[in-house]
């Protein structure tokens, strides 16, 4: 049975950088589910080492979203391979910490701009090129955001606002697509992540660790959850659903007052 109803659909997957990536996962059950899956990496470095698990017939283009040119051409290679999508899934996301751990107040400007350049820009960028190609009635395009932007951790610092535009963003997309088309933009939203982009995050251990404890099941979220709830917002079983944040926290937000977690270890927790 064909429940999400991806069966023959065609799926534009960018950010692909290795077998711990969104994209990744997004992409492989997107195609275990029927659909015709395009890659989008960085580089060409990139396309030779995911090409070597990769299947041979599953086309990889190249595109740094930092380079209008790589957009547009992005989109007229992967028009002459499939002249319309169904779906785009933007998992793009970078940050430079190479200046070490800063107030929120001293980010370099050129820091800060790249990355929303890259992290949100991008999603535009993309959207706009790709705005013939998607299919104007089933078309939906969903993006990778945080569990939330609201909650100001230091180690992660001024992804947190980039993030925050990135959400903004889905709206006014949202908003903007459907004087023309009822091409939907979603985000999903998940707490903290085992992958490799994570691992450039300054304290990032530490901070999944913690993570980890507030969650109501006190277990982390796996990639594998997230990848489901793209593979959902993609396909037209979500067609109620526009302009949303779906939040993929197993409970984390709700928990930050767990009697454990205040208590500490080693130690009981007191009760009333």
């Amino acid at each position: 049975m064909d429940f999400l109803q991806l069966s023959g659909k065609t799926i534009l997957v960018l950010g692909l950088a290795n077998r711990k990536s969104v994209a990744w996962h997004a992409g492989a059950l997107l195609r275990d589910a029927g659909a015709r899956v395009l890659w989008s990496v960085r580089s060409a470095e990139r396309r030779a080492s995911v090409s070597k698990f990769l299947g041979p017939d599953e086309p990889v283009f190249v595109c740094d979203v930092e380079r209008q040119e790589e957009i547009d051409r992005l989109r007229d290679e992967v028009g002459r391979a499939a002249p319309t999508l169904q779906g785009i899934v933007h998992s793009i996301a970078y940050a430079d910490y190479s200046f070490g751990r800063r107030p929120f107040h001293q980010v370099p400007r050129a820091a800060f701009l790249q990355a929303l350049d890259i992290s949100c820009y991008s999603l535009i960028a993309v959207s706009e090129a790709f705005r013939e190609r998607l299919d104007p009635t089933e078309g939906s395009v969903v993006t990778v955001s945080i569990s939330t932007t609201r909650m100001a951790a230091e180690n992660y610092g001024y992804m947190g606002p980039v993030k925050a535009a990135l959400d903004s963003a889905v709206c006014f997309l949202a908003k903007s697509f459907s004087e023309f088309s009822r091409v939907r933009f979603n985000a999903v939203c998940p707490g903290l992540l085992k992958t490799s982009a994570s691992a450039g995050i300054p304290g990032y251990v530490d901070s999944y660790l913690f993570a980890e404890q507030a969650t109501l099941r006190k277990e982390a979220v796996r990639t594998e959850e997230v990848a489901a709830a793209i593979a959902f917002l993609i396909s037209p079983r979500s067609s109620g659903l526009n302009s949303q944040g779906l939040v993929i926290d197993a409970g984390m937000g709700i928990n930050y007052f767990d009697r454990q977690i205040i208590a500490g270890p080693g130690e009981r927790p007191h009760r009333f």
